[in-house]
């Protein structure tokens, strides 16, 4: 016998709550994309968990294409903190108001 599904799916909820307050509470670009990383990782679990539960495929193959667009959205966040860093010397998003 497996873990139950419920328990799953309150782990899964947890996780994406803890990267909704680690991206609402932090002045940090890179915590924040953290943050959302974390909430990207938290419906991975969910949808791992339902193709479980349903002995479907289609859920751990759009967590394959989860993982692939956190990957992305990674690397294309992080070229533009550099960039954005180096052009003000601050990663506070605050300070990029004045980029607009």
């Amino acid at each position: 016998m497996g873990i139950p599904f419920g328990y799953v799916l309150a782990l899964a909820g947890i996780v994406t709550v803890l990267g909704m307050i680690c991206t609402a509470a932090r002045r940090n670009l890179i915590m924040m994309l953290l943050g959302v990383e974390i909430m990207l990782n938290g419906a991975a679990i969910a949808f791992i968990a339902a193709a479980l539960r349903w002995q479907q495929l289609e859920g751990q193959a759009f967590v394959l294409f989860i993982i692939a667009i956190a990957a992305a959205e990674v690397s294309l966040g992080l070229a533009l903190i550099v960039y954005l860093y180096h052009r003000t010397g601050s990663l506070n998003p605050e300070d990029y108001r004045v980029l607009k």
